[in-house]
């Protein structure tokens, strides 16, 4: 490049860089050398030799879920007024994907990850032990130091329960994720925790573990469903599942909330519009990708801090399909 351009290798580093103490017209030389060589940067190598990029990598779990579209607004509104910008990865719930994206964060020594784990704690610990900051949201993983944000699981699902109770449901279904994702165990445990003050006993009968995907939540419905003695109402623990189970209820004919109330977690842009509409538990979505956000920025400013765990509330809007016909 220099040679083509005839100038020194520092010039063309300095032109590369955008630096504006370039004479005109050896800046002119290497801007059409780079043209005729046809050059394109070595990120890479320029990464290297910054120790690290202006960019956050923000991992999660399933793009197609709208729960996360405004949660990652959260954090590109922060990162990009703190002069940092964002890659979106999607690892689709596979361990496997998510862990190529943490190799790839790591190999473009990315200045920090934001991260909606699939449940493995040791992708995390590979991105805590090369010193990359990394921030956990929306789950949660056991026997990692690392910040965190989330949501109260165990309250909003123990409102949505309590409510169903309170209309009179008694054979309440619970649709929950894949056991070994925190958000699951926590909505799962403040549905039992809430039958039991009243009570009832759980039963593994009325429980469907299934994928957190619409597909998962039609299939746990139609299980529920062919039981012996079906349920009654049911609690969907995301929003894509809530979707399943309704439209599993509406291909078999069964009323809502007349023969079966439905309570979903995470609230819906269209859930007031539909018929009946949706019961939910709400979530501050883009306050949770805010706060991630905001934990990621004082760990690159300060690595050495203690780690911190945001917990923000939810709340339960109550609409027609929970609401018992009297």
């Amino acid at each position: 490049m220099a040679r083509q351009a005839q100038v020194s290798p520092a010039t063309v580093s300095r032109v590369l860089n955008g630096r504006a103490s370039v004479d005109p017209v050896l800046a002119a030389r290497v801007q059409q050398a780079v043209q005729d060589l046809n050059y394109r940067p070595n990120v890479v190598a320029r990464n290297l030799r910054l120790s690290q990029t202006s960019l956050w990598a923000v991992i999660i779990s399933d793009i197609g879920n709208p729960f996360f579209t405004s949660m990652v607004r959260g954090v590109e509104d922060v990162a990009q007024g703190s002069g940092f910008s964002v890659v979106l990865c999607n690892s689709d719930e596979d361990p496997e994907k998510e862990a190529r994206y943490v190799a790839a964060a790591l190999a473009q020594r990315m200045a920090g990850v934001v991260i909606s784990t699939s449940g493995r704690p040791n992708v995390i610990n590979r991105l805590i032990e090369a010193r990359i900051p990394v921030v956990a949201i929306d789950r949660q993983l056991r026997g990692v130091s690392v910040d965190t944000v989330l949501v109260d699981n165990v309250h909003g699902a123990e409102l949505a329960t309590t409510h169903l109770l309170d209309q009179g449901y008694r054979r309440i279904a619970c649709i929950t994720g894949p056991r070994r994702i925190s958000t699951a165990a926590q909505r799962l445990r403040g549905y039992q925790r809430a039958l039991k003050s009243r009570g009832h006993q759980p039963t593994d009968n009325l429980i469907r573990f299934a994928d957190f995907r619409e597909e998962g939540g039609y299939r746990a419905m139609a299980s529920l469903l062919d039981e012996t003695e079906p349920p009654d109402a049911v609690f969907a623990t995301n929003n894509l599942m809530t979707v399943g189970a309704v439209e599993c209820l509406v291909d078999r004919g069964v009323k809502v909330p007349a023969k079966v109330g439905v309570v979903g977690f995470d609230d819906i842009p269209w859930a007031h519009l539909v018929r009946p509409s949706l019961t939910t538990v709400s979530q501050p979505t883009y306050d949770l990708g805010r706060a991630a956000a905001v934990l990621l920025g004082e760990r690159i400013a300060n690595p050495a801090k203690p780690t911190s765990m945001v917990t923000l509330h939810t709340d339960l809007h109550i609409r027609e399909s929970s609401t018992r016909p009297a």
